[in-house]
């Protein structure tokens, strides 16, 4: 069963997720980050490639020539063939399609309302559907 975990009250979605990344991919993780838009997904482009100045997260879009070679998929469409099931880093407000083909899915919730109503929407959604997700509160004290 997939294992799904929430990281809640993110004070900025993009940062957290490239760290992310970077420990996941350090840890042989193939990873897919699934965001809301094409908007969404050209700014964590662009973070990944300036975030730290000495690393490079080789990524590309899902339906790259590449996609299957590289470690981190970028993608806004969760219908979209996916050549990795490792690790779903989700910063998108809905609920993944097809989440469980996944092994682990991380749900990045920051603090702004909206996305903490639907952060909890999906919550209620894997409870129903009989997931046990843990919870991580980013930034506590």
């Amino acid at each position: 069963m997939t294992r799904v975990d929430f990281h809640t009250n993110v004070p900025d979605k993009l940062a957290y997720a490239c760290r992310l990344v970077r420990k996941a991919s350090a840890a042989n993780n193939r990873i897919v980050l699934l965001m809301d838009d094409a908007v969404q997904q050209q700014a964590l482009d662009a973070q990944l490639w300036s975030f730290a100045p000495t690393e490079f997260l080789p990524h590309v879009a899902a339906g790259d020539a590449l996609a299957a070679q590289t470690t981190i998929i970028l993608t806004c469409e969760d219908s979209a063939p996916l050549p990795h099931t490792d690790l779903l880093v989700n910063l998108s407000r809905r609920m993944p399609a097809g989440f469980e083909r996944f092994n682990r899915v991380i749900e990045v919730v920051s603090a702004e309302e909206t996305d903490a109503a639907a952060g909890r929407q999906r919550y209620k959604s894997y409870k129903q559907q009989d997931y046990q997700p843990t919870h991580f509160v980013a930034n506590k004290s």
